[in-house]
């Protein structure tokens, strides 16, 4: 496998391109926008390579990564979150059955108006998230 891609965009983000992260970030970067949780991508890297990864690692990896700005952390509900590799603004579908996300263009969301935020603070993004569920049949 080809890692010059993932490599080059860690050296880029000023992230060492070690072991761990070069498997990570392939497996995020390769094959188009994901939303991923710690677990299933440790999962994903249990399965797919012979590299030992802790979660712990994924963890601090997924960090690292959207401290640097190669992923985008949403959070759900109580503690989960996903971690996105569209980073440029947008919104999400969240099926409340699956978890699944789904990406919403950011021009698709119109908001009218924003509170003001608390004294000696700024917005830093919105993020919508539209809970969704199966239709009932009728």
């Amino acid at each position: 496998m080809d890692h010059s891609g993932t490599i080059e965009k860690l050296a880029a983000a000023g992230l060492r391109p070690t072991r761990q992260r070069v498997l990570l970030g392939n497996l995020l970067f390769t094959g188009g926008c994901r939303h991923v949780t710690a677990e299933s991508l440790h999962r994903e890297a249990k399965s797919s390579s012979e590299t030992e990864v802790s979660l712990a690692t994924v963890y601090n990896t997924l960090h690292q990564f959207t401290d640097a700005s190669l992923l985008r952390e949403v959070w759900v509900e109580g503690g989960r979150s996903y971690f996105d590799t569209n980073t440029k603004p947008h919104h999400h579908f969240l099926c409340e059955k699956t978890g699944a996300l789904v990406d919403i263009p950011e021009e698709e969301v119109q908001l009218e108006c924003l509170p003001l935020p608390p004294s000696g603070t700024s917005v830093s993004r919105v993020d919508v998230i539209i809970r969704v569920r199966p239709a009932e049949n009728k």
